[in-house]
C-alpha cells in the first residue's frame, strides 16, 4: 500500500482558477487540471526565480518531490496552450502557509 501523500505548503489559494482560449466556446472546449501545489511550484520557480532546494523547503517538502510537482506542472501548463485547452485550477494535497491548515474545499 504506497503511503499517502504529505500535504505541502502553499502561500495562498488561487484567485483565478481558470483560464480558457479565446474564441472556443465552453461546450466545445477540453480542459485540464493544474494542482493548486503545481501553480505554487510555478510561482516560486518561475516568478520568484528560487532555485529547487528554496522553493522546496518553502513548500515543506524534498527537492525531489519538488522537481516532479514542477515538472508536472510545466507539463499540464505547455499542454494546455499547443492544444488550446482550458486550464482549471484545483485539488491537490496542500495547506496554507499563513494559517497551517487545509482549506475546505481541496477536490
Amino acid at each position: 500500500m504506497p503511503r499517502p501523500p504529505k500535504c505541502r505548503i502553499v502561500n495562498q489559494e488561487p484567485m483565478v482558477t481558470f483560464f480558457k482560449p479565446r474564441g472556443i466556446p465552453l461546450r466545445r472546449l477540453e480542459e485540464t487540471t493544474l494542482t493548486v501545489e503545481g501553480l505554487e511550484a510555478l510561482r516560486l520557480s518561475d516568478v520568484e526565480g528560487l532555485d529547487q532546494d528554496a522553493a522546496a523547503l518553502r513548500m515543506g517538502i524534498s527537492r525531489q518531490t519538488f522537481g516532479r510537482i514542477l515538472a508536472r506542472a510545466r507539463k499540464t501548463v505547455t499542454t494546455a496552450i499547443v492544444h488550446g485547452m482550458g486550464l482549471r485550477i484545483e485539488g491537490g494535497h496542500y495547506i496554507l502557509a499563513d494559517t497551517n491548515r487545509e482549506p475546505e474545499n481541496r477536490e
